[in-house]
């Protein structure tokens, strides 16, 4: 599974869904929690002699199966008890893992010692290019709109930029992105776009038919805790959506289609949080202050089908730019691995709180959490939260990473059963609550994409 096959896969399913789906303001897409699957399901598969394609499809099958269970015993409520406690840790673990994996590629594609250096050149100036430009933004040269369509392109312009410096330095070698010509899968010596169910010579093993029941267990609960909760924030009741939201109906269309993309070889996606929240941002109209002091208040948001189906399109049209895609250096990839990485920890409560143990108490931020709640007790619930993110890196990094989900829904009964005999209920509405509304001025050095209690 390479480029053209998550090209496919997010234009087809994203099509798909921004006609049928409920709440079409959500966007699909691929998330770090899949890729930590994707690379645990292939490694078991390799080390068992199973076919990881021909296990992707019968996964597939049981996905149908189970999402229609769930969606006929209305399973979406369970959503309710995934609270700010698990989200943080969430969120914050996917951070680790893209800063991590940019950091662990970058050793593998470092052949030589001038090939290491502009490796690391690369990485470093397309992840300080993204993130100086997205501060500028909200700076105060140019006028307001300029600033904001510089902030907007401040991704593509980092990789225009570093890929113009890879092409200039003409005796270094590094490693491009491998994109296969025109439609076609990214290994076709190896494979067509039809997977069998019964493997490639007809031999797959009938016991992993069964067993794939369980890997599909542990799929269904990473596309169904990332898309709820991204329904969830994106419908939050300050927005004053009119249409609202069909969590079973929105479930139900991503886990069918991806399950029979499947039978293609094509990657399970999910509604993606902070695009989707940065789509809803683009949407919503602000009314403008009359009198002085008054605070800018939605006075809308723009609930249709049309932005979601273009750009689910576009990104089906960019398998015919491999030529572009080729020159891209993958070091320039890893920059912006890295960017989102680093990121995606702001705005999480959780990454606040451990700079406050290196704080003295004289200098904590006004914050509720802060006010409300005795130093020592914040560091504890802080330390009870860092404790269950290094269990799950425990697990995902042994050969146990497969049961990566099962542990992450054990921090729902931790929070539910053990916090509430650690801190009194004042403290959990204070260190647990969620934002009461949504972030969406723009103010000097603030960006309000960086509030966002999930991943990309």
């Amino acid at each position: 599974i390479g480029v053209s096959e998550l090209i496919v896969a997010t234009a087809m399913q994203g099509i798909v869904f921004s006609i049928l789906g409920a709440q079409p303001l959500l966007v699909i897409g691929f998330s770090g929690p899949l890729l930590v699957f994707e690379e645990a399901f292939y490694t078991f598969c390799k080390d068992n002699d199973i076919e990881y394609l021909t296990g992707r499809v019968w996964i597939g099958f049981w996905l149908v199966l189970i999402v229609f269970i769930t969606v006929a015993l209305e399973g979406s409520v369970l959503v309710r008890f995934v609270s700010r406690f698990t989200q943080e840790i969430f969120s914050f673990l996917i951070s680790l893992i893209f800063i991590y994996e940019t950091f662990a590629k970058l050793v593998k594609v470092s052949a030589g010692p001038n090939t290491a250096l502009l490796s690391l050149v690369l990485m470093a100036g397309t992840y300080s290019i993204a993130f100086y430009l997205r501060k500028f933004k909200n700076s105060s040269f140019f006028p307001g709109r300029i600033r904001r369509i510089i902030g907007d392109f401040g991704v593509p312009i980092a990789i225009l930029i570093m890929v113009l410096v890879d092409y200039s330095v003409e005796d270094t070698y590094t490693q491009k992105l491998n994109v296969p010509s025109g439609f076609s899968v990214s290994s076709p010596e190896k494979r067509g776009w039809l997977i069998s169910p019964l493997g490639s010579d007809g031999q797959f093993p009938v016991w992993m038919m069964g067993a794939s029941i369980l890997p599909a267990i542990l799929v269904f609960i990473l596309i169904f805790m990332e898309s709820q909760i991204t329904a969830l924030i994106v419908s939050k009741k300050e927005r004053m959506l009119v249409k609202g939201t069909g969590f079973h109906l929105d479930l139900l269309i991503i886990v069918v289609v991806g399950g029979v993309s499947a039978l293609f070889g094509l990657p399970w996606l999910s509604a993606a949080t902070v695009r989707s929240v940065t789509h809803t941002n683009a949407l919503t109209v602000m009314s403008k202050a009359v009198d002085a002091g008054d605070k800018p208040r939605i006075q809308e948001v723009k609930e249709q089908r049309v932005t979601g189906f273009l750009v689910a399109v576009l990104v089906g049209l960019s398998i015919v730019i491999g030529e572009v895609l080729r020159q891209i250096p993958l070091a320039v990839l890893f920059g912006i691995f890295l960017y989102m990485g680093v990121m995606s920890l702001n705005g999480i409560q959780l990454t606040e709180r451990l700079i406050l143990l290196l704080m003295p108490p004289k200098y904590h931020p006004d914050q509720n959490y802060v006010r409300k709640v005795r130093t020592l007790r914040m560091h504890l619930f802080t330390l009870v939260q860092l404790t269950c993110l290094s269990l799950l890196w425990v697990v995902m990094a042994t050969a146990a990473a497969l049961a990566f989900p099962f542990m992450l829904l054990l921090t729902i009964p931790v929070r539910m059963l053990l916090l509430p005999r650690l801190f009194s209920p004042r403290e959990l509405l204070s260190l647990d609550a969620d934002d009461a509304e949504p972030h969406l001025e723009e103010k000097e050095g603030q960006d309000e994409y960086s509030h966002l209690q999930m991943p990309i």
